[in-house]
């Protein structure tokens, strides 16, 4: 269903079964008819496309079908009025539409249609007897179907498909856009792709904006000859660019909060990262239901359990942080030394160059490595939810990043105090390790994409004895299933591969923040690399991957905070560069040069802190919206209530006559 009540809906769910060998004579007892028919009796639009290996069931939904199906949940949604209240398929009309015009949004859909497929259960009074490929299957009285299949590896996968109208129309007006370097159909994107990526879009396309204006003040300075100005103009430029790190973290608050006043996403929505299909559940040590109703019982035990329970969460999670804290101190520190010490020693620039394109390709392999740890103990950690849990993540993973990304400029900024090899190292990163991880985030996909189909080929060509090139895949949906998954890159079970578009671009922003001073032309580098990821990574999630699972997160999380730590750091390390550059005989005079520098650094510190401040996180029209809103439902509730009282003592006072 792509949004509009008298348009024919589109098929948004595939289900993948293997094709078969045997066919059985019986259809009331074959597994993959069962599953039809079931999916027809809740309401869902099938359809059964045979593939060259598999097939598969492509499913759709009414609005009606999908409605019956949130009202069953009791999905709250936005109202006219600002109240978010549970959805009623006769009050339909009461409920915000969104952007594209359509009644759910993506998330809500996703939620309604694995409640829908997830939720058919054997509800006669025996077990019945289904039959696949010659197995049989035993579908016990209350056992849910497709968890069932699942397990018999009859169903080997569930995944949202593309809609090939609204996809085609965002390769047009967003993908292949190249006009308007920044723009975005941010509405759009929401609506197709969900909050969250929607939000990443939004912040990318922001963050390259506010990029063009200290790229052309970096390149001033780098093109221009100030001569003895230079150690004048460098420190103003250092206080702009701090100046602008944090505006543009508080008026991305502003902008946060704008789209999620546009979007009709309820706040029972947002307050969770998405949705997953049931079958992939994480894992803590004891679910809140289960203490609410111990407490519910008895009291005084139930407040000892929740006490236990939230300090032995709060003790993993220190020793989770530990465990991650020492790897990087004893594995990670002598690794990243070792070779910051091998570059400083290698005379040749081509031999450098190329010793950091195989360094960058070795410490991807053992920062994978300590990310898919910190997922493995994350998975055991007693997190209040899933939001506090990724968030936990972020600032693990971003720590072993943070030492393999700055450790060895930092030994060369302190150790050898070597500006020139400092310069080139930062070219180097800033076009090496950008240009490979965009050519890597978008090839590695095309070529398992490739690969796979070539197995499928090379499958069937053995078992049929055709050639590989009779055998084509002309039906979408099996292109679709052999595209990869937008997962990031440290953990397959990590479904969400915004952590990695999300990473980079932290790393970015630490780059060319913390060493401004050195290399002012970086965020002119920053800025051209980011024009290209807006187009890049909308064509890697229209054309080379799935269409992902959405996500209702509606802010970009520890991101904001990590980006806020790194304006923090910025301000001393820039500060010390500006020491280094005035005080090049390094005899640390405290001389009114040396001593402006250091009342700078106190007074950005004082001006971080203090400028929320002065800019309020929200606009005044959202702010005044909500408060409409607010005295709307107030105004309401009050005359309905007035209503009953007022009706209750009418009843009264009749009953009173009667007698």
């Amino acid at each position: 269903m792509n949004g509009h009540e008298n348009e024919e809906p589109a098929f948004e769910i595939g289900v993948v079964i293997p094709r078969r060998v045997v066919q059985e004579k019986d259809e009331s007892s074959d597994c993959a008819h069962v599953l039809v028919e079931e999916f027809k009796k809740v309401g869902l639009i099938v359809e059964r496309v045979i593939g060259i290996a598999d097939e598969f069931i492509k499913l759709a939904a009414p609005l009606e079908t999908l409605g019956r199906a949130a009202a069953e949940l009791q999905i709250k949604k936005l109202t006219h009025i600002g109240m978010d209240l549970q959805f009623e398929v006769e009050e339909v009309e009461a409920f915000v539409k969104q952007p594209d015009g359509s009644v759910f949004s993506w998330c809500e859909r996703f939620q309604c249609y694995c409640h829908l497929i997830y939720g058919i259960v054997n509800n006669s009074k025996s077990a019945k007897t289904l039959k696949f490929d010659g197995k049989e299957i035993h579908w016990e009285v209350g056992e849910n179907l497709l968890q069932k299949l699942e397990s018999e590896r009859i169903v080997k996968q569930v995944f949202p498909l593309h809609d090939e109208r609204t996809r085609k129309k965002l390769l047009r007006s967003w993908a292949l856009h190249w006009w308007d370097f920044t723009s975005q159909p941010i509405d759009e994107i929401y609506s197709y792709y969900g909050a969250k990526i929607g939000i990443y879009f939004a912040f990318l396309g922001m963050y390259t904006r506010w990029l063009l204006f200290l790229a052309v003040f970096g390149l001033t300075l780098q093109l221009i000859d100030f001569g003895s100005l230079k150690l004048v103009v460098l420190p103003i430029f250092f206080v702009v660019v701090i100046l602008w790190g944090i505006m543009f973290c508080q008026f991305w608050k502003r902008k946060n909060a704008a789209l999620l006043a546009r979007w009709p996403i309820s706040s029972a929505v947002a307050a969770d990262p998405g949705y997953k299909i049931p079958a992939r559940k994480g894992c803590s040590l004891q679910p809140p239901m289960e203490l609410i109703k111990i407490f519910e019982i008895d009291k005084a035990k139930g407040k000892e359990v929740f006490q236990r329970s939230e300090w032995l969460g709060r003790l993993m999670r220190f020793r989770n942080d530990a465990i991650i804290i020492f790897s990087i101190i004893c594995l990670q520190l002598p690794f990243e030394l070792a070779y910051a010490h091998l570059y400083e020693v290698v005379g040749s620039d081509v031999i450098k160059f190329g010793f950091t394109a195989v360094y960058l390709l070795t410490i991807q392999y053992i920062t994978k490595i300590g990310g898919k740890v910190s997922v493995k103990l994350i998975m055991y950690e007693n997190n209040e939810n899933t939001e506090k849990r990724a968030d936990s993540l972020v600032y693990k993973v971003f720590g072993l990043y943070f030492m393999q990304t700055y450790i060895g400029i930092f030994y060369h900024v302190l150790l050898h105090r070597n500006f020139s090899t400092l310069r080139t190292v930062l070219i180097q990163r800033l076009l090496l390790s950008e240009v490979f991880e965009n050519l890597l985030e978008n090839s590695l996909p095309y070529l398992k994409y490739s690969y796979k189909k070539y197995r499928v080929r090379h499958k069937k060509k053995y078992e049929k004895g055709e050639s590989t090139d009779k055998i084509q895949f002309t039906s979408r949906v099996e292109k679709e299933y052999l595209k990869p998954s937008y997962s990031a890159s440290i953990g397959e079970e990590l479904e969400d591969g915004l952590f990695d578009d999300f990473l980079e671009l932290a790393l970015q922003f630490g780059m060319i923040m913390m060493f401004a001073c050195a290399f002012p032309p970086a965020f002119a580098f920053a800025a051209v690399n980011n024009i290209m990821e807006i187009r890049t990574d909308a064509l890697k999630l229209l054309v080379i991957l799935r269409r992902p699972v959405p996500r209702a997160s509606a802010t970009v999380g520890a991101w904001l905070n990590i980006f806020k730590f790194l304006i923090l750091v910025s301000i001393c390390t820039n500060c010390a560069l500006l020491a280094w550059m005035y005080d090049e005989e390094g005899k640390w005079k405290i001389e009114p040069g040396l001593a402006a520098i250091l009342i700078m650094e106190h007074v950005l510190l004082l001006i971080k802190f203090g400028f929320s401040r002065l800019v309020p996180e929200e606009p005044a029209w959202v702010r005044a919206n909500r408060a409409k809103h607010t005295t709307q439902a107030q105004d309401m509730c009050s005359k309905k209530l007035l209503r009953t009282i007022s009706g209750g003592e009418k009843n009264f006072a009749e009953v009173k006559k009667l007698e």
